[in-house]
């Protein structure tokens, strides 16, 4: 069992001897676990990370990794110590970005993730009410489903997502509330040859490629239950894809299905480019939310942004 030697974990001590570049090499190492590419990634070289490492260790006056032939583990302490050093770095990258965009009269910078089905209505929404009210403010939004977007909150990339659980126990990090359902489609492209049939169902379209997404993600989940409720084996001809806008292209160049978020798709039935199956998806997909960390307290244009949020999820769109 690892023991701490808490004389030397003091605070002047580790503002001494913990520079930026430190958090920085020991963030590459946590992804990377090699410390060759870990030293590539920082622009150092390996006997400086070596050292680096070293210096690091011997200020937290324990083991931050475990040594293996086949890489480096961080040990049960060096986990606590890469989670400090993850959202350190991100504190100063929204303080940098922010600070250049004061400097050139800009207004801040907010970061949040959202799962696709939610861009085309709420989100697109909120985020244009958010820049007429403040055209100077730096908007990004990141990822496309719920376990990416839930990655990049526990990693404090982002300030707030817009998705849903993955996982039963993120709601001991993360705080949750619904904003809306949504519907799910089967999808093809236009002039598909199960367009022209006269009925279909389920057993004749596992037989045909499809393009899903990822296992841990919700709406793959939600798929794997209505072939397992139906008695049928999942489709062995498959393309498993994150992206949204990945999706699309491949289904109008393929005779590939995919099951996607009505939303997303509505645009696309609407100008004849896709068409949907007339097979019914046995339930709605878990609504999603707004989710932020319980840990830490939303920024004001977060604040407002959520607000926007809220009010678009109870607001229709518009035929």
């Amino acid at each position: 069992m690892e023991s701490i030697n808490f004389r030397a974990l003091t605070q002047s001590t580790l503002i001494s001897r913990l520079r930026f570049r430190h958090l920085a090499l020991l963030v590459a190492l946590d992804d990377l676990r090699n410390l060759h590419q870990a030293a590539l990634a920082v622009n150092i070289t390996q006997p400086s990370a070596s050292k680096m490492l070293a210096d690091i260790e011997d200020a937290f006056s324990f083991q931050l990794f475990e040594r293996h032939a086949r890489g480096m583990e961080p040990t049960a302490l060096g986990a606590e110590a890469l989670a400090y050093a993850r959202q350190s770095l991100a504190d100063l990258g929204r303080f940098a970005e922010g600070l250049e965009v004061k400097r050139r009269g800009g207004h801040g910078q907010l970061l949040v993730g959202a799962i696709m089905g939610a861009a085309p209505d709420i989100l697109a929404r909120a985020v244009a009410e958010l820049k007429v009210e403040r055209p100077l403010l730096n908007v990004r939004i990141l990822g496309e489903t719920s376990d990416q977007v839930l990655d990049l909150l526990h990693r404090r990339e982002i300030e707030l997502a817009v998705g849903r659980f993955t996982t039963p126990l993120q709601h001991n990090e993360f705080d949750f509330s619904a904003l809306a359902n949504e519907a799910m489609l089967l999808v093809v492209r236009a002039g598909h040859p199960l367009t022209v049939q006269p009925s279909v169902d389920l057993s004749q379209i596992t037989l045909w490629p499809w393009v899903v997404q990822p296992i841990t993600s919700p709406a793959r989940l939600l798929l794997e239950e209505e072939f397992q409720t139906a008695k049928l084996s999942s489709p062995v001809n498959l393309v498993e894809c994150s992206s949204i806008f990945a999706t699309l292209q491949l289904l109008q160049n393929s005779e590939a299905i995919a099951m996607l978020p009505e939303s997303v798709v509505r645009d696309y039935l609407k100008a004849g480019v896709l068409a949907a199956l007339p097979v019914e998806i046995g339930k709605a997909l878990t609504g999603f939310g707004l989710l932020v960390r319980k840990d830490k307290s939303l920024s004001e244009p977060a604040q407002r942004f959520a607000v926007l949020l809220r009010k678009y999820s109870q607001t229709p769109v518009a035929a």
